[in-house]
C-alpha cells in the first residue's frame, strides 16, 4: 500500500472501517430488539458522520467511468424491512429539513427504516467497490461518496439521529430492567 496515495490516507481507511461496520450491522439486524438496535445505531451513525466529514475531497478523475451498482432493489428492501420490523410503530418521524416543506404547512412523515436503508445503499456500493481495489475505481467511489456525503446520506445521518435518540430515551418506552 502507497500511503501517499488519497485513496490509502487514514481518515478514508477510517471511513471505510465504519463504512463496512454500518453495513454488516444493517445487514445482520433480523431478529434483533429495538433496545439492542438503537444502543448500536446511537453510537454507529455519529461516527458514520464524523468519519464522513474528514473525508477529503477530489475531483473525479474520469468522469465517464460508470461505476456498478451492488446494492440490489432486494437487498434495499430486506434492510429497510428488518429496520421498519424493530421500529415498528416508532419507525416514523416527521422530518421538517427536506426540500418538499417549503411548499407546505405541515411536517414531511419519513422513516428511520427507509433513511438507514438509504445510507445504506450509498455506503455499502462505496464499500464494495473498495474491496475490489482497483485504484482509479477506489478514487472515483471515494469522490462520489463524498458527494452523496454533503448532497444526500450526511443530511439523513442528522436527521434520522434524532429520531433514534427520541426513541432511545423516551421515558414512556423505557422497560425496567
Amino acid at each position: 500500500m502507497n500511503e501517499e496515495k488519497p485513496i490509502y490516507q487514514r481518515d478514508v481507511l477510517e471511513f471505510v472501517t465504519v463504512a463496512v461496520q454500518y453495513c454488516a450491522f444493517l445487514e445482520g439486524t433480523e431478529g434483533k430488539d429495538r433496545t439492542e438496535f438503537l444502543d448500536i445505531m446511537s453510537k454507529l451513525l455519529p461516527l458514520l458522520y464524523l468519519k464522513g466529514t474528514l473525508l477529503p475531497r477530489y475531483e473525479l478523475i474520469d468522469e465517464d467511468c460508470q461505476l456498478a451498482e451492488y446494492v440490489t432493489e432486494e437487498n434495499y428492501d430486506i434492510v429497510r424491512e428488518n429496520i421498519a420490523c424493530i421500529m415498528a410503530d416508532r419507525d416514523d418521524y416527521l422530518d421538517v429539513f427536506v426540500e418538499d416543506m417549503k411548499y407546505s404547512d405541515s411536517p414531511v412523515l419519513t422513516t428511520v427504516s427507509e433513511n438507514l436503508a438509504d445510507i445504506y445503499q450509498s455506503i455499502k456500493n462505496f464499500a464494495c467497490i473498495y474491496k475490489l481495489g482497483v485504484d482509479e475505481e477506489m478514487m472515483t467511489a471515494l469522490s462520489i461518496v463524498k458527494e452523496e456525503f454533503e448532497n444526500e446520506w450526511g443530511l439523513k445521518v442528522a436527521n434520522v439521529m434524532r429520531a433514534i435518540h427520541e426513541v432511545k430515551y423516551d421515558e414512556n418506552d423505557l422497560r425496567e430492567i
